[in-house]
């Protein structure tokens, strides 16, 4: 059972399956039936949801603004039915929480693990890409909660400031007598990707970048770079948590006198009118 309006139905049917053909066939109605209920839905509100063409249909910006409107009542139709429904089991409330491998891995995921039993209903889902355009899908409405560099957060999104990454620039301990210059004239960068230029901040804030070779070796995986380093292929800028252990058994040896370079995250999300207990939450856990 759905509390939404059959039309909101429709509207999150095409969403999900991508074509009126697919949503009309989940809904079970016919096509024709499903096409009437987003055109009165779209004339209601005055304005166009989809973008329609050969490969499927494409949201608007209404039509995103809508779909998190459906995603929100969702989750509390989940809430609300297992009140009405008196005791047994809630239905499940999924919520789905994107931000970058190494703060979720090593920060998010342990702090957020007793969520689970604190509420038995939820289904918290996390999305761990660190190529991956987070604004992008936060105002799809692909995940409810992001994590951002502040300077992404728009003026639309609620957002709280998180503690910053902590990077320190790390080698392997067979360099462990050899100075920071030395390595950075002459050994190679580990990245997690192209586009990531963590390594290349740490060493521009200490004046270091003028310094360094400019070919770089890509692992996108922490347990990649971090076998790499230790391995003597290269060094690379690593946050404290993801070092740590590595650094206690002696496999890593930090450089540059042990120096810090802060990268500042937000933790971002859409403003609710009413904001579930558990979602309230799951913004205390991540903030930790």
């Amino acid at each position: 059972m759905s509390l939404l309006d059959p039309k909101l139905q429709a509207f999150m049917a095409i969403v999900r399956c991508g074509t009126v053909h697919a949503a009309a066939k989940q809904l079970g109605i016919t096509q024709t039936g499903t096409t009437q209920r987003i055109r009165t839905l779209e004339q209601n509100l005055s304005v166009t949801l989809f973008i329609r063409s050969r490969t499927g249909m494409r949201l608007s910006h209404e039509g995103e603004t809508l779909l998190r409107y459906c995603e929100r009542a969702i989750e509390l139709e989940g809430l609300i039915m297992g009140d009405v429904s008196g005791p047994g089991p809630q239905a499940a409330v999924s919520i789905t929480l994107a931000g970058p491998t190494s703060i979720m891995s090593s920060r998010v995921l342990p702090n957020c693990l007793g969520l689970y039993q604190e509420f038995p209903q939820l289904v918290l889902n996390y999305r761990m890409d660190d190529q991956e355009n987070r604004v992008e899908i936060l105002k799809k409405g692909t995940v409810q909660l992001a994590i951002l560099p502040p300077q992404d957060v728009t003026l639309e999104m609620d957002s709280k400031l998180l503690r910053p990454d902590r990077y320190i620039l790390v080698a392997g301990a067979q360099w462990k007598k050899r100075r920071t210059l030395d390595i950075i004239k002459h050994e190679r960068m580990i990245d997690f990707y192209e586009s990531d230029n963590t390594t290349k901040a740490y060493l521009k804030q200490f004046d270091l970048l003028e310094h360094a070779r400019p070919d770089r070796i890509f692992a996108n995986t922490n347990f990649a770079v971090v076998n790499l380093i230790k391995s003597g292929i290269g060094y690379g800028a690593l946050t404290q948590e993801v070092a740590a252990t590595d650094i206690a058994a002696g496999g890593l040896v930090v450089l540059n006198q042990k120096k810090v370079f802060d990268d500042p995250q937000a933790l971002a999300w859409y403003p609710r009118r009413e904001m579930p207990r558990y979602f309230k939450r799951i913004i205390e856990c991540v903030s930790r």
